[in-house]
């Protein structure tokens, strides 16, 4: 969710959310940038925090502003309200990463292992880095697991996938094929064909 935590900091000023020029250019990159519908709601949801905690904080700072004169100690709580902006703005930009990754792993594993949320848990997430589609490191943690817990793994051909961990989505949306359409190449694409059946209507 690069492109979010990216839009998030460019319309953040001083602390400060412009809430209409960021939900402006969501609604413009959204197509470009989707993600499957159970992740949207979880992002929407922390999205809506984030927006109530920096207006309740915006509130705040006008309320100081209107009290009498720009005091030394005004600006002090001023600075410490608009630093609680910037973290908070920090963190939620940390959560969607963390959902990133999430989301890189069920759709790597789909239909491969027989147990997708204990296999994701063996996943060490802090070894991985997002760098644009793709997710270095989790090709080589599966690969690893293949090996040491092959028990955790269906047997070859007996997954709806094809061999690799490359995700791939399909039109129902756990990575099975679909009959008519070209599997998505990158992690982009199958998150975006994947939000298109699910929130195409």
């Amino acid at each position: 969710m690069e492109w979010l935590k990216k839009l998030i900091e460019k319309h953040t000023k001083d602390g400060k959310v412009d809430n209409d020029a960021l939900m402006a250019e969501i609604k413009t990159e959204f197509p470009k940038n989707a993600v499957p519908k159970d992740t949207f709601n979880t992002l929407s949801e922390a999205k809506k925090k984030l927006e109530t905690d920096v207006t309740e904080r915006d509130k705040q700072l006008d309320e100081l502003k209107k009290t009498a004169g720009a005091s030394e100690e005004l600006k002090k709580q001023i600075e410490t309200l608009q630093a609680e902006n910037k973290a908070a703005t920090e963190k939620f930009a940390a959560d969607l990463k963390d959902l990133t990754l999430t989301n890189a792993i069920k759709l790597a594993i789909a239909g491969k292992v027989h147990d997708e949320d204990l296999t994701a848990g063996l996943i060490d997430k802090s070894k991985l880095v997002v760098d644009g589609d793709k997710v270095v490191g989790l090709d080589e943690q599966l690969k690893g697991l293949q090996e040491e817990k092959a028990f955790l793994f269906k047997p070859a051909g007996e997954g709806e996938n094809k061999p690799g961990f490359q995700p791939r989505v399909g039109s129902d949306g756990k990575g099975n094929n679909s009959d008519d359409k070209e599997q998505p190449a990158s992690l982009r694409d199958a998150i975006a064909s994947h939000l298109k059946q699910n929130l195409g209507t």
